[in-house]
């Protein structure tokens, strides 16, 4: 067994994994958005769920239009998929 494999493990053991996947879409939301990502003042997780808060109604009605290929991008910089749906807020 290789460390990645004993890593691997250990975290599906203390359910870790879902946490980090979790961080790991948060981390992109920047990265995939650029400069829209500015007026973001909030984001988590539930039950599969992002949950983004934004200053202006302008860009969440723009966001709104992209969801289904955010929900896809932010899942292919996590490595899985995490989240079903983007509710802007």
């Amino acid at each position: 067994m290789n460390i990645a494999q004993v890593i691997a493990e250990l975290l599906g053991d203390f359910k870790l994994s879902s946490r980090i996947m979790e961080s790991r879409i948060i981390a992109a939301w920047p990265e995939v958005l650029g400069p829209l990502a500015k007026p973001t003042d909030e984001l988590y997780i539930k039950n599969n769920v992002l949950f983004v808060n934004l200053s202006s109604s302008v860009i969440r009605n723009e966001l709104s239009m992209m969801r289904s290929k955010l929900v896809q991008r932010l899942n292919e910089k996590a490595g899985d998929k995490v989240i079903t749906d983007i509710v802007f807020r």
